[in-house]
């Protein structure tokens, strides 16, 4: 899958969770913009882990704040 098809997965898999219809650019921060806590996060990485059949650790999930930065992640994960 490439970065544009990751994004635009992910994006989908973020509607349900951003509750106040930011918009979201790769430099939309999870903590900041969207506001989520960190049940919210463990919710999402979940969801994320199933779509993409992929284990995101604690360090690495510590590294992203950042929408662009998960994609990132997770085409890396995806090999």
């Amino acid at each position: 899958m490439d970065r544009a098809a990751t994004a635009a997965r992910i994006a989908e898999l973020i509607e349900p969770f951003n509750k106040k219809g930011v918009a979201i650019t790769d430099a939309t921060t999870f903590a900041g913009d969207l506001e989520w806590d960190s049940l919210t996060v463990m919710d999402f990485v979940a969801a994320i882990e199933d779509e993409f059949d992929i284990i995101i650790t604690m360090n690495q999930q510590a590294e992203i704040e950042t929408y662009g930065q998960l994609v990132d992640a997770v085409n890396k994960l995806q090999g």
